[in-house]
Formats: C-alpha cells, sequence, structure tokens
C-alpha cells in the first residue's frame, strides 16, 4: 500500500507562489499617518540631538573616546575574523545586489515595479541625504584623530554619520517596509534593527567609525524608510510610465513585424516589390487546362503550343490482333 508523501514546507511555501501569479490584491501602499508622522518627527529630533552633542564636545564624545581607547580588537581578537565578514552586511554593493535580485524576482512573480522602484528611491535618499551630512560636517575616524577629547569636526573627514549602518537599516529595512503581512513586517523590521546595530558594532570594534557614527547612521537610515510614504505617489507614477512605454514599444512592434509576411495569394504590385529590394517574379502563362493541373517537370527547351507540334501517326493500332476478328463490311465465315 503506498502512502501519500506529506508535503514539506518547502513545497507550501511554492505551492502558495503558484497560486500567487500577479501582484495581491491585499498590498497596499503605506501612507503618512498621523503615528508615522509623530515617529518621524521623534527620530529627526533624535538625529539633531545627537549632532547638537558632538558638536558642543559633550559626554558623547568622551564616550567616543573611551571606546576608542578601549580597543575592542585588542580585547577580543578570536572575534576579529567573523567581524571582518560580518561587516559586509553593511556594504552597499553587496547588499544591494542581493536585495535587488529578490526584490526582482518578486516583481517578475507579482507583475509590478514597485519592489525595485522603492528600492532605488530608497538608495538614492541615502547617498543624497548621508553623503550630504558625511562632507558637510566632515568629522575624522579615530585612526585619524588629531587631538584627544576633541569632536574632530570640519576637518575634512567623511565618517560622520556611519554609512554602513545606515545602509544596513535602509537595505534590510525595505524588506520589513515591502511586507504583505504585519507579522512578517514585524519579524523583519527587528532583523534589520538588529542586524543593522550589529554592522555599526562591528565598524565600532575595528576601529573604523566612533561610537556616535554608528547611532547617527542607524538614526538616519530610519528617516529615510519612514519618509518612504511621502514617495510612493512618484513611485507609483513612475511605474505607469514605465507600463505605458513598454505597451508603445510592444504595438510598434505588432505593426511593423508582420509586415515582413505577406498571406499567400494575395497580390503585390510591381512598383511595391521593387521599393522593397525584392525582384517581382514573371507571371505565369495559362495553357488550357494546366492551370488546374499540379506542375510537372519538363525538359528544357522553347515551350510550343499544340497547334505548332507536328501531328504524329501512330505506328499500329494499340489493340492486339484478334484472329477471328474481320474487318467491318465484310461477312465471316460460317462457324462449323
Amino acid at each position: 500500500m503506498r502512502t501519500k508523501r506529506k508535503p514539506t514546507r518547502l513545497d507550501r511555501v511554492f505551492a502558495r507562489l503558484d497560486r500567487e501569479p500577479e501582484r495581491p490584491a491585499h498590498i497596499g501602499m503605506p501612507r503618512m499617518s498621523r503615528h508615522r508622522m509623530v515617529l518621524f518627527g521623534a527620530t529627526l529630533a533624535f538625529y539633531l540631538a545627537i549632532v547638537w552633542a558632538v558638536v558642543i564636545t559633550s559626554w558623547l564624545v568622551r564616550l567616543d573616546w573611551q571606546v576608542m581607547f578601549f580597543r575592542p580588537y585588542q580585547q577580543w581578537p578570536e572575534l576579529h575574523a567573523f567581524v571582518d565578514y560580518y561587516v559586509v552586511l553593511g556594504q552597499r554593493g553587496p547588499t544591494a545586489v542581493m536585495v535587488a535580485a529578490w526584490l526582482g524576482w518578486r516583481s517578475w512573480r507579482q507583475h509590478t515595479l514597485r519592489p525595485l522602484l522603492a528600492l532605488g528611491v530608497s538608495l538614492l535618499l541615502l547617498n543624497v541625504t548621508v553623503g550630504a551630512a558625511k562632507y558637510g560636517m566632515g568629522r575624522l575616524g579615530p585612526h585619524y584623530a588629531t587631538e584627544i577629547g576633541s569632536n574632530e569636526m570640519w576637518l575634512g573627514g567623511d565618517i560622520f554619520p556611519s554609512g554602513h549602518t545606515a545602509n544596513a537599516v535602509v537595505t534590510w529595512g525595505i524588506l520589513a517596509y515591502l511586507a504583505s503581512t504585519g507579522r512578517a513586517r514585524r519579524w523583519l523590521s527587528a532583523l534589520s534593527a538588529v542586524t543593522s546595530l550589529g554592522v555599526g558594532l562591528s565598524t565600532v570594534y575595528i576601529g573604523t567609525h566612533w561610537l556616535s557614527d554608528v547611532l547617527l547612521g542607524w538614526v538616519a537610515g530610519l528617516l529615510i524608510l519612514l519618509a518612504l510614504p511621502w514617495f510612493e505617489p512618484l513611485i507609483a507614477r513612475t511605474e505607469t510610465r514605465i507600463f505605458a512605454l513598454r505597451d508603445r514599444w510592444r504595438a510598434r512592434r505588432g505593426r511593423t513585424a508582420p509586415a515582413a509576411v505577406r498571406p499567400v495569394g494575395t497580390p503585390v504590385a510591381p512598383e511595391a516589390l521593387t521599393a522593397l529590394g525584392e525582384t517581382p517574379a514573371p507571371e505565369p502563362v495559362p495553357t488550357g487546362r494546366a492551370t488546374t493541373r499540379s506542375h510537372v517537370y519538363l525538359a528544357p527547351g522553347p515551350h510550343t503550343t499544340r497547334a505548332e507540334r507536328t501531328p504524329v501517326t501512330p505506328g499500329g493500332s494499340r489493340r492486339p490482333q484478334h484472329p477471328e476478328r474481320h474487318p467491318r463490311g465484310t461477312s465471316s465465315a460460317t462457324r462449323p
């Protein structure tokens, strides 16, 4: 007796994907609600507070120097190999490629460009805002510090806020932003927060960032995710225009492609063939009933009509000789 194989979790996942060939109707675009506005304002205030604390060389700068003199990479050298690989989760190139591959497959499955467009908008905002803050404040890193206890601001550096931390928040947080269910959104939000903080602390362990750089980078990435609903109308209009361009391109291909194929039996003027670069074929000459008969291979030579041909007399009758048959007009012998 053969038993039915119990489907595994992977089988159920693929079965669910097969049932969703198009964009699910329950996935809505996030809106800038009052709760999100309050959260965005509080996060922006925290961002400005961190910048002000570093500018006035407050206790946060003293904490930066204490952590730097502690030298975590010397306190726990056994973690160095792991941290070198873990910090890659915050590099823009590898993380953007991995997340774009997943969102591209999801866009193809659901027939929508919103996941890829949302990723592109978030990365653009990340480059503009974080890059401007880096070069605007010009803070030097721990390895290039010039004076003990100073904030190292406006000295030509580019490490405040931490780009690794902000990039980890945005690239992994965009998965939570585009999640289709509330449970998945909560789990992915917690996972992206822990991953981005771990990336930031990894840079502090190596000694390439101050602790305040990591805090500001985490807040900067969160601000970008909170501001994404403001750009949803732009994403929708861009998606509509891209699909409209695709439809026009397909329609143009549909009009021009069949022009090279002519239906059998459709008369075409010789002038049109000459304009297309083709040589018109000679018109066939009808010969009696030959038009209704199939084509045969004739011997080479000039063709003559039936009236011009020389009559040929057969050499004899095609009927076999019969010994008992006599010509007409004569009497046959009486049979015995």
